[in-house]
């Protein structure tokens, strides 16, 4: 572990971890493929992958946290952990910026357009301007037409609505126990950051439940159409996206109870918290445009 003074930016020594870290992740990304060609060692080349990206993240945040109750960090890279957190979100922004424009471009412009087309032309045998949308008028298997699987859509005021007051409850716990922290009273903490990661884990199983009943009740599938594509889409990378703020809202509960955070120096719990509103707020624009509208 280095050392610096309060005027020198702190640069730790050299670490093997990133390489380790990338053998695990080229054993997971090569045993993903020998086993999609059906090679029987692929699984097994996986599942060494992931437990040595597994075993590496633990090693590697756990030098940072050492670093981090050890004083390493001061106020410069205080502020650049700030940057380069706002930094990331942005990133995030930008990645659902980018499916929330694929759904509005069908909603908007692609299935009415396709539809609009005169009879005698139009490629799709049946298509309609209508939300959700079928995609194309299914397909013909030899000399017979098979149309396209029909599906229910997913409404709001079932598991979605309860998965909204969830997400949204999470917010204001996570708020409480921020204020906690800044008052210096650790019960608070503690206790609302428990009730944090309680719900955070809470949506996730309705989330199963509500993919399950869209699978096996309602013929939702990734394969219903562009509806089903785009909704599996959008929900489901924001599902990864709570794991993994759940993940890490409970390696920061931990550290709530180890004491590791102070009213003064506390951008751990900071940067989780930024990043667990991020969620609640995508969530919000799920809910209303794949859920509601």
């Amino acid at each position: 572990m280095a050392t610096h003074s309060e005027n020198q930016y702190y640069v730790p020594h050299g670490s093997i971890y990133p390489s380790i870290l990338s053998v695990g992740l080229l054993s997971l990304a090569s045993g993903f493929i020998f086993n999609m060609n059906n090679l029987h060692f692929g699984k097994w080349m996986m599942y060494l992958g992931a437990a040595i990206i597994i075993a590496m993240t633990f090693k590697w945040m756990g030098s940072v946290i050492s670093e981090s109750i050890t004083g390493q960090y001061k106020s410069w890279e205080d502020k650049s952990f700030r940057i380069g957190m706002i930094v990331f979100i942005c990133s995030e922004v930008a990645f659902f910026a980018a499916f929330f424009g694929a759904l509005f471009y069908m909603r908007v412009l692609s299935v009415p357009d396709l539809a609009g087309y005169d009879a005698d032309i139009t490629p799709y045998k049946d298509f309609l301007s209508s939300w959700p949308s079928l995609g194309p008028g299914g397909v013909v298997l030899g000399n017979e037409y098979v149309p396209p699987a029909n599906f229910k859509p997913m409404h709001w005021n079932g598991l979605p609505l309860i998965n909204t007051i969830l997400l949204l409850s999470s917010g204001a716990t996570i708020t409480w126990a921020h204020w906690g922290l800044i008052k210096n009273k650790r019960n608070q903490l503690v206790i609302g950051m428990a009730l944090t990661v309680l719900l955070g884990i809470t949506f996730l199983a309705c989330q199963a439940m509500e993919y399950h009943e869209a699978y096996t009740e309602m013929g939702l599938t990734l394969g219903s159409g562009a509806y089903g594509a785009t909704f599996f889409m959008l929900t489901g990378f924001h599902g990864f996206h709570v794991l993994l703020g759940t993940t890490m809202l409970i390696v920061i509960l931990i550290r709530c109870m180890k004491g590791h955070f102070t009213p003064e120096h506390h951008f751990g719990f900071e940067g989780v918290a930024w990043y667990w509103h991020f969620v609640d707020v995508v969530w919000l624009g799920l809910f209303i445009f794949v859920y509601m509208l």
